[in-house]
């Protein structure tokens, strides 16, 4: 399934560059240890904007729920409907979401409660390199 090409900007360049290595880096405030995705100015708990780093995470987590979009209003992605698309909870804080298609995985036959593994695929526009999950038990 194509991907789009996300534009990095200064506030989620580590992002992308992290992906682009094959890392999963998650924002996290060093005062109040707030993990948040997506990337924030400030931290959404605390509104620290000075404490905010950058934490590699292990790129596993679990299939949380799912649905199947049958009309998207991405022309990129209008050749591959319906498609699934899962939310997945980060393995280190369930609160932290991320989507995904779920290669692999048939329509509809999404496995809610799987653990997922984070795979890096390049977009066709830019090359820049995006997290997609990966079901492994």
């Amino acid at each position: 399934m194509p991907k789009q090409s996300p534009i990095p900007d200064a506030m989620d360049k580590p992002f992308w560059d992290a992906c682009n290595e094959g890392r999963l880096v998650i924002q996290n405030c060093k005062a109040c240890n707030l993990m948040q995705h997506p990337p924030q100015r400030d931290c959404n708990s605390c509104g620290s904007g000075a404490n905010l780093e950058w934490k590699q995470v292990s790129g596993r987590g679990k299939i949380y729920t799912y649905g199947v979009v049958y009309d998207s209003p991405v022309a990129l992605l209008q050749a591959d409907q319906p498609y699934n698309v899962a939310i997945i909870q980060l393995a280190e804080d369930h609160e932290v979401n991320m989507l995904s298609h779920l290669p692999g995985v048939p329509l509809d036959e999404v496995p809610v409660g799987a653990t997922v593994q984070v795979i890096f695929e390049p977009t066709q526009a830019t090359g820049q390199k995006v997290p997609e999950w990966k079901v492994v038990s």
